[in-house]
C-alpha cells in the first residue's frame, strides 16, 4: 500500500495549482487588454510564483493528471472561440492572442480539429438553423 501523502503537501499542491490558474487568467486578461504584447511561457508563470518550472509542471501533473500547458492552452482556445463567435476577423484574433495567422491556424486546428475559418463557418451555419 502506498504511503499516504501528508495533508500539508496535498494542500500545497492545490494551492500551487490555484495560484497558477489565477496567474494564467491575469496574464490572459493583460493580453486581451493589450497591456502586454507577448504571451507568457510556463517558466514565466513559475517565476511569478517563485517556484522552479519543473516543480510547477510536476506538481500540476501530480495534482490534476494534466500539464500546465493543457490549462494555459485551453484558456487561450476559449478566448479564441469567443472572439470567432463574435465574428472578429481571424487575423485580428490571432494578433490579439500574440500569434501570427499561420501559427494561430495550426494551434487552433490542433485543439479543435478544424481551422478557425471552418470553426467560424460551422458556428454561423448552426446559428442559421
Amino acid at each position: 500500500m502506498p504511503t499516504p501523502i501528508p495533508k500539508k503537501i496535498f494542500t500545497r499542491r492545490h494551492e500551487i495549482f490555484a495560484n497558477f490558474m489565477k496567474e494564467v487568467d491575469k496574464h490572459l486578461d493583460d493580453v486581451m487588454q493589450e497591456r502586454v504584447t507577448e504571451m507568457f511561457e510556463i517558466r514565466d508563470i513559475a517565476g511569478i510564483l517563485h517556484i522552479h518550472p519543473t516543480h510547477l509542471t510536476n506538481t500540476i501533473k501530480q495534482t490534476t493528471g494534466k500539464s500546465p500547458c493543457f490549462y494555459f492552452e485551453e484558456k487561450i482556445m476559449l478566448l479564441a472561440k469567443d472572439m470567432l463567435q463574435q465574428n472578429i476577423p481571424i487575423k485580428q484574433v490571432a494578433f490579439k492572442l500574440t500569434f501570427d495567422a499561420s501559427n494561430f491556424t495550426k494551434f487552433f486546428k490542433r485543439f479543435e480539429g478544424v481551422t478557425p475559418k471552418e470553426y467560424k463557418e460551422r458556428v454561423f451555419e448552426e446559428a442559421l438553423h
